[in-house]
């Protein structure tokens, strides 16, 4: 699938499209419809338990959306968090210079200066793509947006560029309120803003982004994750230093790339909860080493998670897991000028960090993008029964007064425990099919049978399995407990 048909897609559906689309809209800023709602929340939650819920040491927290100047100066994003851009001498249309040159497969390290970048410019000939002309010198841009707290721009501040700072400002009063051990793991699902100079491919480079992140806070001499049933799980690495991919178990991950074991320990984790959990085909995951410049200066080890999507181009990231070092912790107390290591068990300890971060509207992306499928005979969204947007449809078989009242009170049945549809127009196959193409895992059927009395079907439905269009017949009054045992068994 092209982006331009899964944009079309999504759009037609009801899963999202560009903000105030009326006035033209705006590059990198999106709204979600109603489908699209329930399956970034269903995502959300799925996150929420599978990553976070699994412990009593991690906790959910929610921070400022803006931020003070001065804690982003001590986290290096004042100075740090630029891209390079470049502007047409004529047109005065500005591109990001190393997207541009990739895309005219010209090969641009993560960390290469403007000069760096204007050679590369000059040496392949690239002009503007808008109108021709020739290219002026790139320059550093700082992507924070900024706002103005209080009257008369009283004080500097910005939208936060990233949630991981709100775990990190907040981690001394949470160590404190809570039972000042370690690990501790503080995680944040919310917005994120970054002054994007060339926002593209629908949901993969946004302005304002949410992200789901888990900062967990540890003694890296002490902290030994109990690695269990994952110690034997492989998956797939691609190494730095020679592109080369492997699958690997964590054990053996730790000793080819000699990193530490609780890091080898959260990327069998992560490929569990991407493999299995949400069902993306094992050689459609993987993890991307960065290394020398593609790594950030702050991170020990740095992983980014990805997965082919075909409307992208083949594999992208979605998230990364990252070995930060106390370079967090050391910079606000620095910054701060309070003290943020802490003892325990009588030892002093600055806290390294271990963060899990996924961008949630590209994960909302993937998902489309892997589990729809179109044939001759029918197009499907095949999404995990605990992401479909809609758990359930119940429509009669055709207009009729009997069959529209008891579809009604089956509706009234379950529709407080499960999110349920009704559907009452067109033919019995053409609902399906809409349903079918939203990624509804049930559709229950109201028919003749269902209603006449002395009937042996009387007070039955059908129930019609997505996936394999398969049908059963259960009574009416069981359905809330069919529905529960089905998503309980996923």
């Amino acid at each position: 699938m092209k982006i331009e048909e899964l944009l079309a897609y999504a759009k037609s559906k009801g899963f999202f499209w560009p903000s105030a689309e009326i006035y033209g809209g705006a590059s990198g800023l999106f709204d979600y419809g109603h489908l699209g709602a329930l399956l970034k929340r269903r995502f959300e939650s799925l996150w929420l338990s599978y990553f976070v819920d699994s412990s009593q040491d991690y906790h959910l927290i929610e921070g400022s959306n803006m931020l003070p100047e001065k804690p982003l100066v001590a986290s290096g994003h004042s100075t740090r968090f630029n891209d390079v851009l470049v502007g047409c001498t004529k047109c005065k249309t500005y591109y990001r210079t190393d997207v541009l040159l990739s895309e005219r497969k010209v090969s641009v390290s993560e960390g290469a200066s403007p000069e760096e970048m204007d050679s590369l410019i000059e040496r392949n000939g690239i002009k503007c793509p808008k109108c021709g002309s020739a290219l002026g010198k790139s320059k550093t841009f700082n992507m924070m947006i900024g706002v103005s707290l209080g009257p008369e721009k009283a004080d500097k501040g910005y939208l936060r560029p990233e949630t991981a700072q709100s775990a990190y400002l907040n981690f001394f009063q949470e160590f404190n309120t809570l039972r000042k051990t370690l690990p501790l793991g503080l995680a944040i699902i919310g917005k994120a803003y970054r002054n994007e100079i060339s926002p593209r491919q629908g949901l993969y480079r946004m302005r304002e982004l949410t992200q789901a992140e888990l900062q967990i806070f540890f003694d890296p001499e002490s902290w030994k994750p109990e690695i269990g049933e994952l110690s034997s799980r492989k998956f797939t690495v691609v190494a730095y230093a020679d592109k080369k991919s492997q699958q690997l178990t964590a054990a053996e991950v730790a000793k080819m790339y000699g990193i530490p074991e609780f890091y080898a320990y959260h990327m069998a984790l992560i490929d569990r909860f991407y493999t299995e959990t949400i069902g993306v085909p094992k050689d459609r995951f993987r993890f991307l080493e960065k290394g020398g410049d593609e790594k950030a200066f702050y991170n020990k080890v740095h992983m980014d998670i990805e997965v082919d999507i075909e409307s992208w181009g083949g594999f992208r990231e979605v998230g990364g897991l990252h070995y930060r070092g106390d370079y967090d912790l050391t910079s606000h107390s620095k910054g701060s000028g309070q003290e943020l290591a802490v003892t325990v068990d009588g030892k002093k300890v600055t806290p390294n960090v271990l963060e899990l971060s996924f961008g949630v509207d590209r994960n909302v992306w993937m998902l489309l993008d892997v589990f729809y499928k179109k044939d001759e005979d029918r197009s499907v969204l095949t999404l995990p029964k605990a992401l479909a947007p809609y758990q359930a449809a119940i429509f009669p078989l055709q207009k009729d007064g009997k069959l529209e009242e008891l579809t009604g009170k089956i509706y009234n049945s379950v529709r407080r425990r499960f999110k349920t549809v009704t559907d009452y127009s067109g033919s019995i196959g053409r609902r399906y099919a809409r349903m079918d193409d939203v990624g509804t895992p049930y559709c229950v059927t109201v028919d003749f049978k269902s209603v006449e009395e002395g009937s042996p079907e009387y007070g039955t439905v059908t129930v019609r399995n997505r996936d394999d269009k398969s049908q059963s017949r259960i009574k009416a009054e069981e359905l809330s407990s069919f529905l529960a045992k089905a998503y309980a068994a996923e």
